[in-house]
């Protein structure tokens, strides 16, 4: 299974970025700032030990015997432990870390301290090997600790065990702040996002509208950054003067439409007083055949545009016509399906359909028409048992005049318009018409369209 851990959208994409400078900014400022106060608080930490211990040394020194221990008992805390030693204590092998803080305490004893320059020091020590009596009140795994022995006078040496603090993770203040931080980054985020991405997805949605309505393209608002801004004004220019052009074509096909249709009128009547039954027969023909290629030129160049969406079943257009052409005599098989309720320009489907189901008959012998859905679109599907369509050939044949088989001449059918048709109608309303060979034989084409939504 395929984990996609990036965001694909651009506001989360902007949120995840500024939250991870916050972050990562944020460890080196807490690193720099380890790195820094690290020494220093080492240095605190060994002037708090000095000081403590030569302190309570000395105390213990001036006050009688009998009160030594409630000196050592008020002196101990959590994480100190003072206990008394009877007798010297044997001198070990320093090393120079453990030898500086021996010296350090023995310059801050007082000069008349007996045998001041005994004193020894373990600097790393695990309090739970020693004695219970020299142990802190805090004890737990891991713990490491400093232990000074001081000699108070020949038979009684101080034993001073201070307990260092552990590790606690990371700093909490740091934590905090950097959490307060990437709230209110992410904030900032989602308001410029907003701000970015709002004008870039109605620009996305109003080309996508453009894509099912023909062409007739809502204006984007022209708002947000300069640049986002600027791509709003070039695609409203851009879609304003792509209707302009449409329009024109509309009008200019109209028009032309109009004015090859009027001659091959007249040239009809004029046949009728050709004399020559072949001669006239043969004219009658080149003219149907003038006549059904203008009409298609037309159709395919007009596209989708010309005709007002409105609430259909298509399964029930698709069914209807499959029942006009099987009762022509036309090989025709439809497989019923449920509703599919759309909304879309139905003359323009049923002529799409149309041509479909005629390739398939024309060329593959038969027609299997059936209609297939899905949560996003609904497919119109019409399956023959011919040859099929080399793959080299299946994207070219849907170039205008486009016929692959010398046989599909004009007596056989075919002016190599049918499936351009076809793409514009699909594609007008945001589908898609793609073809495939059936592994069993035959060929395969797929008209889909998406599910919109059916207007009220």
């Amino acid at each position: 299974m395929h984990i996609r851990l990036w965001p694909r959208t651009l506001a989360f994409q902007m949120i995840a970025v500024t939250a991870a400078a916050v972050v990562l900014s944020n460890l080196g400022v807490a690193f720099y700032f380890e790195r820094t106060n690290l020494a220093q608080f080492n240095g605190f930490l060994n002037e708090r030990m000095i000081d403590r211990t030569t302190a309570v040394a000395t105390t213990m020194r001036e006050v009688p015997v009998t009160s030594r221990d409630a000196v050592m008992r008020t002196m101990s805390t959590r994480d100190w432990r003072f206990s008394q030693v009877n007798g010297p204590v044997p001198s070990r092998a320093m090393t120079d870390e453990e030898s500086g803080f021996a010296q350090r305490v023995i310059e801050s004893l007082p000069a008349g301290f007996p045998q001041r320059g005994s004193v020894t020091v373990v600097g790393h020590i695990d309090p739970g090997s020693l004695p219970r009596e020299q142990r802190p009140r805090r004890m737990g795994g891991g713990n490491d600790a400093a232990q000074f022995f001081v000699p108070i006078d020949n038979n009684t040496t101080l034993s001073a065990l201070y307990l260092r603090p552990q590790g606690g993770g990371p700093n909490q203040e740091i934590v905090a702040a950097t959490a307060v931080s990437i709230l209110l980054v992410s904030l900032i985020a989602v308001f410029m996002a907003r701000r970015i991405v709002r004008p870039l997805s109605e620009l996305a949605r109003a080309a996508s509208l453009g894509a099912m309505s023909g062409g007739v393209v809502p204006r984007v608002p022209e708002t947000g950054p300069e640049d986002v801004r600027a791509a709003a004004i070039a695609f409203n220019s851009m879609t304003e003067k792509v209707a302009r052009t449409l329009e024109s074509q509309r009008h200019l096909l109209s028009a032309v439409g109009h004015d090859l249709r009027t001659p091959i009128t007249a040239m009809r009547i004029n046949l009728e007083f050709v004399a020559d039954d072949d001669l006239r027969e043969g004219l009658v023909r080149n003219l149907d055949e003038l006549q059904q290629l203008t009409e298609q030129v037309l159709g395919a160049a007009r596209g989708t545009g010309g005709e007002t969406r409105r609430n259909m079943d298509i399964s029930a257009l698709v069914e209807s016509l499959s029942a006009d052409l099987e009762e022509m005599g036309e090989p025709v098989k439809w497989n019923p399906s449920g509703p599919a309720p759309i909304n879309c320009c139905p003359n323009e489907i049923r002529r799409a359909v149309r041509n479909l189901v005629e390739n398939a008959v024309a060329y593959g012998g038969q027609a299997d028409v059936r209609i297939t859905d899905s949560p996003e679109a609904y497919e119109i599907v019409v399956e023959d048992s011919g040859p099929g369509i080399p793959e080299a050939d299946q994207m070219r044949v849907f170039e205008p005049f486009v016929r692959l088989e010398s046989s599909r001449n004009r007596e056989g059918g075919g002016t190599g318009l049918g499936l351009t048709l076809v793409k514009a109608i699909a594609e007008g309303h945001g589908g898609s018409i793609t073809l495939e060979n059936k592994p069993e034989g035959g060929l395969r084409a797929r008209m889909r369209l998406p599910r919109t939504p059916v207007a009220a």
